[in-house]
């Protein structure tokens, strides 16, 4: 048994003894009437004066953790008391555990304090009740009884995944006229691969006022955050169960074991609240069941590159409750094409993107809009072994019979997403595949600086800017180099990766995992390309 050291024990009995009695336990965390796992929420262990009915030393530890603690608090207790006690050691000390109080007797046996047994501890029973009476009078983040069938419509809109073809400004209406609540305008978070979950607005006006604040003020922190508390809505977020924020990754890659939905309600006068009420509950229950019906139906759809218009009716069961006598409830769910067109105008999506202002009159089909901007961007190469496995593990498109000569196979690796990865994979596949990969001269008369443009061209001869390198810079003047002599290596073959993962812990670094698709190409040089170097011009006002 451990014991203190002679040092310890000087110490503690310098302390003065008083004549009082001090009962000392160590319970679990929890409430009888909530049904959660005391382990979670670790134990409480309590140090009072039962003489003069005052606290003297309070932890909360983990269930596992051994004896040693009680008598780590107990010299808190005695040396560092909470206020208003001062230090002290006391004459007698009762516990109801019979296993404690042989381990203290054994502990303390040089301290000259009693160690007795007690069926019963008044004082500490008495804080202990009122202990359970605050666990028990804590409302609940769902209500009991909806709270199983919530979590599982959660994770059946996850399956679903609506955000891999609704866009956020493509509002989805629910009339569902019942518990004071007539139309949800359904507003799906997710296709950017930031933040996953649905917003379920009950007016139209919230809805608007809440993306003209946003784009009013969207540089501005302070006022962001006040926009976000002056909506009016309830919602549905999945966020990943792990909290260590470094091995954030794509939500979208995570099994369902590992995601946690959130419920809650945004009012202006409530603010934020992670709670929802008996109504509540109901409410947006009913809400994702229909939604979850009508993608189910209309999903082919939807997934249309033109917002359609559509709608269905549907009769939603409700769960049996004592509370709710009614057994159904009918809702109609419907596309918003006129509101969307409304938000992307306020939004300028319309608005026809600059390619960097480049010279029309050079070549008038390159565009810049196939890449994302926010994407990670290097050029490298892959092993032959790797290469093997890409070929086997993800969308491979090939190119011809490539020699294994040099290290490996030149490559363009672009991260970015999973959604946006696979717009771009779509987008080329759409247009017949990947021709060619070439770095292009490109220049700008106003500043004198001169580029190294990345294009892509497909097989319909777009070409795409997949990047704009300045002639000066060293790393790409090197990186350069080595492309070169690779693609000279294989006769002119490399190869486009597009991977995801850019908000994860591989952003950069890309694994086997986070790859999505392998294109393979011929390396074009200007001269084979043929359209001269390509200039920055002015922006024309055309208004």
């Amino acid at each position: 048994m451990t014991s203190f050291n002679r040092s310890t024990s000087r110490r503690l009995k310098k302390l003065t003894q008083i004549p009082s009695v001090w009962e000392g336990d160590r319970r679990p965390l929890s409430s009888p009437n909530q049904h959660s796992d005391s382990e979670e929420k670790g134990e409480c262990i309590l140090w009072v004066d039962y003489s003069q009915g005052v606290v003297r030393g309070m932890d909360v530890v983990a269930s596992d953790i051994g004896p040693e603690a009680i008598v780590r608090t107990l010299m808190r207790a005695m040396e560092h008391p909470h206020s208003p006690a001062r230090p002290a050691r006391p004459q007698r000390i009762v516990v109801k555990d019979r296993e404690i109080q042989f381990y203290l007797r054994g502990v303390l046996q040089d301290l000259d304090i009693a160690i007795d047994y007690a069926p019963e501890l008044p004082l500490i029973d008495e804080l202990f009740r009122g202990f359970t009476d605050i666990l028990d009078s804590q409302t609940p983040d769902l209500p009991p009884q909806y709270a199983q069938i919530l979590q599982e419509k959660a994770f059946a809109i996850w399956q679903a995944a609506p955000w891999e073809f609704l866009e956020e400004q493509q509002i989805l209406s629910i009339e569902i006229n019942k518990w004071d609540v007539g139309t949800l305008y359904a507003s799906v978070m997710g296709m950017l691969g930031m933040e996953y979950g649905i917003l379920f607005y009950r007016s139209e006006e919230s809805l608007k006022q809440f993306r003209t604040a946003v784009l009013q003020d969207e540089d501005s922190t302070e006022h962001l955050e006040e926009a976000f508390l002056k909506q009016d809505c309830l919602f549905l977020t999945f966020e990943s169960a792990e909290e260590d924020e470094d091995e954030e990754s794509d939500l979208a890659d995570l099994p369902l074991s590992e995601i946690d939905p959130t419920f809650g309600n945004i009012h202006p006068l409530e603010g934020l609240r992670s709670v929802l009420y008996d109504e509540e509950a109901l409410v947006i229950l009913v809400a994702i069941e229909s939604l979850i019906r009508f993608i189910r139906d209309r999903r082919r759809d939807l997934q249309e590159d033109i917002f359609p218009t559509l709608s269905r009716r549907y009769r939603i069961s409700l769960p049996q409750s004592e509370e709710e006598s009614t057994k159904s409830v009918a809702v109609t769910v419907s596309t918003m094409p006129q509101l969307a067109a409304e938000l992307e105008e306020m939004a300028g999506f319309g608005d026809d993107e600059e390619i960097d202002n480049l010279d029309f009159a050079n070549f008038q089909s390159l565009q810049d809009d196939l890449i994302p901007e926010d994407s990670f961007l290097s050029l490298g190469v892959v092993s032959w072994e790797m290469l093997d496995r890409l070929r086997k593990g993800v969308t491979y498109h090939k190119a011809g019979e490539i020699k294994e000569v040099g290290d490996g196979l030149p490559v363009i690796l672009i991260q970015t997403s999973r959604p946006k990865a696979k717009t771009v994979i779509e987008r080329i596949e759409a247009a017949g595949g990947l021709k060619a990969i070439c770095f292009n001269p490109g220049a700008d008369p106003f500043d004198g600086d001169r580029y190294d443009l990345g294009l892509l061209q497909t097989q319909n001869d777009e070409l795409f800017l997949f990047g704009e390198f300045l002639d000066e810079d060293p790393i790409h003047v090197e990186a350069r180099k080595k492309w070169n002599q690779r693609c000279k290596n294989t006769k002119g073959y490399c190869g486009l990766i597009i991977a995801k993962g850019l908000t994860g812990a591989s952003r950069g670094n890309p694994q086997l995992r986070d790859m999505m698709a392998l294109f393979e190409t011929r390396s074009l040089s200007p001269k084979d390309l043929g359209i001269g170097t390509l200039k920055l011009m002015p922006q024309l006002n055309l208004e």
